[in-house]
């Protein structure tokens, strides 16, 4: 049976040749995570061989781009873990307010739903005015998504109900346009962000943010490439700002821990102090 699949071996001669010759470095990702995907791709394009894939790869640009969109996909959702959101509500935009100007940067953005739930988040706090939100991901498909704000209707009662318990204060109907099977959401609220392609292994720091998230992200990294996202995060966040994290991400042994202190009530969220 193992004939019919990439062996550990083709995994890192792909990765190796998506290093190369395009400058995609998936090299320090956890292995496990990354030939998983490989080999769900290698079967749904029905290779006969792994020889047969990877000169797709290395010749087809448009099939380079699925592979990528692939390996790095995020699974995201409106208001993911609403007392994350109820935390920055509470503890971080009242911060966030005493500013002349904020800056947030969603690294790791995919689709968008995050960044479009901390649009609003600014809108009922009064101060997407003054915000403006930097949404990078690496993945080129999912980051035209997240332009677009178009996300399926199906999934608008769950994520009402996030925001709900995220301390909403509003009815989460008001922020989109129901069209057919999809929702839009209201420009007002896309006007704030600024979209890019941004890939948090080789390229480096742009801005100096106040807030700086990235969820969910980082597990799919080995130790050695989390610190040196971490470092860049150091670079890009002013002192005294915020890093946001997953659920299942900490900072507690990163080379940057002596920075910062994590806020009081247990979310993953850490406040810059030096």
């Amino acid at each position: 049976m193992e004939g019919n699949y990439v062996k550990d071996d083709e995994v890192e001669l792909l990765l190796s040749d998506l290093l190369d010759a395009y400058g995609y470095d998936f090299t320090n990702y956890a292995r496990a995570s990354i030939k998983r995907r490989i080999n769900r791709l290698f079967l749904l394009d029905r290779f006969p061989s792994f020889a047969e894939m990877r000169y797709r790869v290395k010749n087809d640009p448009d099939y380079l781009r699925r592979v990528v969109e692939q390996i790095s996909v995020n699974v995201t959702e409106m208001f993911r873990d609403p007392a994350f959101y109820k935390t920055l509500r509470n503890y971080v935009l009242p911060m966030l307010a005493t500013r002349p100007s904020v800056k947030i940067w969603h690294a790791g953005c995919a689709t968008g739903e995050e960044v479009y739930s901390m649009a609003i988040l600014l809108k009922e706090a009064g101060l997407l005015h003054k915000s403006l939100l930097y949404a990078t991901d690496i993945n080129p498909v999912a980051l035209e998504k997240a332009r677009k704000g178009i996300f399926p209707i199906s999934e608008m009662k769950y994520y009402s109900e996030n925001y709900i318990l995220s301390g909403g204060k509003s009815e989460f109907s008001s922020y989109y346009t129901a069209q057919y099977n999809w929702a839009k959401f209201d420009e007002t609220l896309s006007r704030r962000m600024i979209l890019a392609t941004h890939n948090l292994v080789s390229d480096s720091s742009f801005n100096e943010f106040q807030l700086i998230i990235c969820r969910n992200v980082l597990i799919y990294f080995d130790k050695v490439l989390q610190d040196k996202v971490f470092k860049l995060f150091d670079a890009s966040l002013e002192s005294l700002g915020y890093l946001a994290l997953g659920s299942k991400e900490t900072l507690r042994f990163s080379s940057i821990v002596g920075h910062y202190r994590q806020i009081e009530n247990r979310e993953k969220i850490w406040k810059k102090v030096k």
